[in-house]
């Protein structure tokens, strides 16, 4: 299983290199100095990972050096029966307000570059 999320994570850290790259292009920019990264809580990616992945990949290229700084948005859940919207608590997932467990994600999976710092 680590394996698994490690080499999904690989192929995270690309993309989020291409898109990286491609904004810089964009802005004609020679060096990318820091990225802002949102990952959500139940996003499921590993900051440590995406930041080994990131110094391998981004070697010889503009992001190289760059720094990433990560968000983690906390987990968001909302009551389908009484729209409460509450933070889980470890694996419990019931409604603290109602005690529904008809609940649904509301908050807390994302993932994206919120922004990029560049020369």
């Amino acid at each position: 299983m680590a394996s698994r999320v490690r080499m999904h994570e690989f192929g995270i850290t690309e993309s989020i290199i291409n898109i990286v790259l491609d904004k810089a292009k964009e802005a004609e920019a020679n060096r990318v100095t820091k990225i802002s990264l949102v990952a959500g809580e139940l996003s499921g990616f590993v900051p440590d990972c995406i930041q080994f992945y990131f110094e391998f990949l981004s070697k010889g290229s503009p992001a190289e050096g760059a720094t990433l700084h990560f968000e983690s948005p906390p987990a968001q859940i909302r009551c389908r029966d009484c729209s409460t919207v509450f933070h889980p608590q470890d694996t419990v997932w019931t409604c603290p307000s109602c005690q529904s467990e008809s609940v649904e994600i509301e908050g807390g999976r994302e993932l994206y570059v919120k922004s990029i710092e560049v020369e």
